[in-house]
């Protein structure tokens, strides 16, 4: 990049008190200085943004890389839940039947709600006994 040793630094400073002059000299480094930081400010923000762009880029390829190792093991390791669950009924044998015998097809029970509702006929009414 830029490459200054003190000579030339030297020389830069008297070419400018010369043609710029000790009177106007402060004013013209303070606009230098204004217009290197804005360069510098420029250069940060687009050096950040470049580094955003580049750690995102990054992060999408990890998680590619994430999702497809998780696929790739779930297929190896299916887990009991994935598989799915049905209520199919069950051939047993009969109870004291032999081998040769037919079996006996048993159904899943099913469940009934049997708690009584208020005022059934038959029913005391729980709020007539207070």
């Amino acid at each position: 990049m830029l490459d200054f040793n003190m000579s030339e630094m030297v020389v830069v400073a008297v070419v400018a008190l010369l043609v710029i002059g000790p009177k106007d000299l402060p004013k013209a480094m303070r606009f230098v200085g204004y217009w290197v930081g804005r360069a510098r400010g420029v250069a940060r923000q687009f050096r950040s943004g470049f580094d955003s762009m580049v750690r995102e880029a990054e992060l999408a390829e990890m998680e590619k890389k994430w999702a497809d190792e998780n696929a790739r093991i779930m297929r190896e390791h299916p887990t009991e839940s994935d598989k799915p669950v049905t209520a199919e009924p069950v051939s047993l044998p009969a109870p004291g039947a032999s081998e040769d015998q037919s079996a006996v097809t048993v159904e899943p029970p099913v469940i009934r709600d049997e708690t009584p509702a208020a005022g059934a006929p038959g029913e005391p009414d729980p709020k007539a006994q207070s």
